[in-house]
């Protein structure tokens, strides 16, 4: 499926303020991997680039460590430092967790953790879409903040360092995790065809 570009500010990039480089930042890079994403088929998304590699699946059809509510859910890393490789599926879930959660935390009800968020969709429309919403909420919620709230400290309480650090630190971790992650789902798709073709 092909989804419309989403909306950039490109003015943003010419105003000398820190609200305006943080939302310049995420917009630009959202704008990037959203293009990227466009006609993600099903067959690409649940790709394995290795037969151990990180995915989505049905609860009842995983014996490993999983996150999310739901029917599918993510299959959870043994410990922060598992290098083990990932599909496009793992990796549109876990930036839908990384920017529901925060959202929740921040701009939301402050209850729901990790395990009370449906993540992992069945399908690339799903996912993606699921990834649209979540990053549109983000960016709406930041878009909102002076200068003062962005530098508040404990305004995000999602994790002990969000609630110890100013919240402009949070948005930049976030914009580094679109970037991280959204670079690894590009080189997938790359390699994808490369093995198609080959």
């Amino acid at each position: 499926m092909t989804y419309g570009s989403p909306e950039f500010d490109w003015d943003v990039l010419t105003r000398p303020d820190v609200a305006s480089l943080l939302a310049g930042q995420l917009g630009f890079s959202w704008l990037d991997l959203h293009e990227h994403l466009q006609d993600l088929a099903d067959d690409e998304y649940f790709w394995k680039p290795a037969p151990w590699a990180l995915s989505i699946a049905p609860r009842s059809k995983t014996s490993r460590r999983t996150a999310g509510a739901g029917e599918w859910v993510v299959e959870w890393p043994d410990g922060p430092d598992d290098p083990g490789p990932r599909t496009i599926a793992w990796l549109v879930s876990h930036l839908v967790e990384v920017f529901t959660e925060r959202w929740e935390w921040t701009f939301g009800g402050r209850t729901r953790r990790r395990d009370d968020l449906v993540l992992a969709h069945p399908s690339a429309e799903a996912g993606v879409a699921a990834l649209v919403e979540a990053v549109g909420a983000w960016r709406e919620g930041i878009a909102g903040l002076s200068e003062d709230e962005l530098w508040t400290v404990g305004r995000s309480q999602a994790t002990p360092v969000d609630q110890q650090a100013p919240f402009a630190h949070l948005v930049l971790h976030l914009n580094r995790e679109l970037i991280h992650h959204g670079a690894e789902i590009t080189v997938l798709r790359d390699l994808y065809r490369a093995s198609s073709a080959a």
